[in-house]
């Protein structure tokens, strides 16, 4: 998602950033990350208290992303494969590229992936595209064929990396479109697939989770995650991820990561990244008091996050505009079963859900 024009939080005035800003301006950049650090936690939740556990989340490992070129990387969307690499892509073109952290280093390098929705497969379509393709969310079936939703047309396309096809599913949406926005930048925004169900986030303007049923292409299922005491009618969902029996819902705004049971839509636990975005060496130079977070990736011992800072440079280092990944040791888990690396977590109060709506 392009962040170029927002609404921000009530109380404040709107403030219009446009993609060709240029950061000439060293006072400009100062007032940026002052905002970035010092804005109003006007989106906290009411103080109102549930019963599920909480978490809070801590990285061990944090890379810079470097993209071949120096080209503007707004990372969105990750999937990890079987050989321990981790797909990204970019929205500002819907390309795919690869990463292989090293625990060692402080920054990866992005290897572009034009096998997989290559311009050549996509061209089969551009008689029915709408400007650019805005690739967000990105997921992986049983047979390696990787997914990607695509937010301006509201697209899902499926590619088989051994060929290089790509398929655009004809999904009948038809039981869910009282939820779509006309606004071409608040659509799809991330993917999980499980067995022959896709979960489908579309993203605001209304915040739903949309369950496809593959072989039919039918839609069968939609629900709203609540963070915890929220009690907004609209939730940002930027990223979803299916791992072991649970789907885990990213929101964005609420700097939040959602454990969902996905057959009763039951919120089972949360965690909370908060302090991790807004800390001084990861805080984006921002006017907005939101949260840029768009990629998430789920695994036996980590949650991994990836930031879309839209080219806005760090608070701690105003030349660097760069993407940031984040591991952090699942605080859910036995510390022996975190992973190298780990460090300790706390953990809130007991907190639970209202139901899902």
């Amino acid at each position: 998602m392009n962040r170029n024009v927002e609404v921000p939080p009530s109380g404040l005035f709107p403030i219009v950033v446009p993609h060709s800003l240029a950061f000439h301006s060293t006072l400009w950049l100062l007032l940026l990350s002052t905002t970035a650090l010092a804005a109003p936690a006007t989106n906290e939740p009411p103080a109102i208290h549930w019963n599920i556990p909480s978490f809070n989340l801590r990285a061990t490992n944090i890379w810079r992303l470097n993209a071949p070129g120096d080209i503007r990387m707004d990372s969105s969307g990750l999937a990890q494969l079987p050989d321990g690499r981790i797909l990204v892509v970019n929205d500002r073109d819907g390309a795919i590229y690869s990463m292989r952290p090293d625990p060692g280093q402080s920054t990866a390098d992005l290897k572009p992936e034009p096998a997989l929705f290559s311009r050549e497969a996509l061209n089969h379509f551009k008689d029915r595209k709408h400007g650019h393709y805005d690739g967000e969310g990105l997921c992986r079936d049983s047979l390696g064929r990787i997914y990607l939703c695509e937010e301006a047309d509201r697209w899902i396309l499926r590619c088989d990396p051994t060929t290089g096809a790509v398929e655009l599913l004809e999904i009948d949406w038809s039981p869910v479109a009282r939820w779509f926005s006309t606004n071409r930048n608040a659509s799809f925004e991330g993917l999980a697939i499980h067995g022959d169900r896709l979960w489908v986030a579309n993203e605001r303007l209304k915040g739903r989770i949309i369950v496809v049923d593959l072989p039919t292409l039918k839609v069968v299922d939609s629900f709203q995650a609540f963070p915890v005491g929220s009690q907004s009618e609209d939730v940002h969902y930027s990223d979803l991820c299916y791992f072991d029996g649970a789907l885990w819902v990213l929101c964005r705004d609420s700097f939040c990561i959602l454990k969902v049971d996905p057959d009763t839509h039951a919120t089972l636990v949360q965690y909370n990244y908060r302090a991790l975005e807004r800390s001084y060496n990861d805080a984006y130079a921002q006017p907005f008091n939101l949260g840029f977070a768009e990629g998430l990736i789920v695994d036996e011992t980590s949650i991994w996050i990836v930031v879309d800072n839209n080219g806005f440079p760090r608070v701690a280092a105003l030349h660097d505009r760069r993407p940031t990944l984040w591991r952090c040791p699942r605080p859910d888990l036995a510390p022996r079963q975190q992973g190298r690396g780990t460090g300790t977590t706390t953990r809130e109060e007991a907190i639970s859900m209202p139901p899902s709506r």
